[in-house]
């Protein structure tokens, strides 16, 4: 019996809505980044990006356990010498509420080409409004 391979043109992509409200970060991470990946589909290729595309809303009230808010934080580089940074995670919500949830998601993706086309299928958006209403997205319980 032979395996079936999917291909990147026959892929039937759905659109799907996650309300992240109440939800916790690592949590919604996992299965978001399960989507995006295609995992949950029963054709499922790992070299072939036969994941959904997701919105994510009302990501200000996603929740941390534990001290997390203050204790986490995200560091990056700047590009000049001496340039690393760090923000602690309530910091980063004041400022920017989605990327809390874009960093947890990006960390669960592949570390490739295929990983960076999956991460742009994702959508977060602060609040409860989102502009793909026009894709019809099925609401997404977990």
């Amino acid at each position: 019996m032979k395996s079936y391979m999917a291909k990147a043109n026959e892929v039937d992509r759905k659109w799907y809505v996650i309300d992240a409200e109440g939800k916790v970060l690592g949590r919604l991470a996992t299965e978001v980044a399960s989507i995006l990946r295609g995992k949950k589909k029963p054709i499922y290729t790992p070299h072939v990006d036969t994941g959904d595309f997701v919105v994510i809303i009302n990501a200000e009230k996603i929740k941390l356990t534990g001290n997390k808010w203050t204790d986490k934080v995200h560091a990056y580089h700047t590009g000049y010498p001496g340039g690393r940074k760090e923000v602690s995670y309530d910091q980063l919500r004041e400022k920017h509420p989605e990327r809390v949830i874009e960093y947890a998601v990006r960390g669960m993706l592949p570390k490739s080409r295929l990983g960076r086309q999956m991460y742009t299928k994702l959508n977060v958006y602060a609040g409860a409004e989102h502009p793909h209403a026009a894709q019809k997205p099925e609401v997404y319980e977990f």
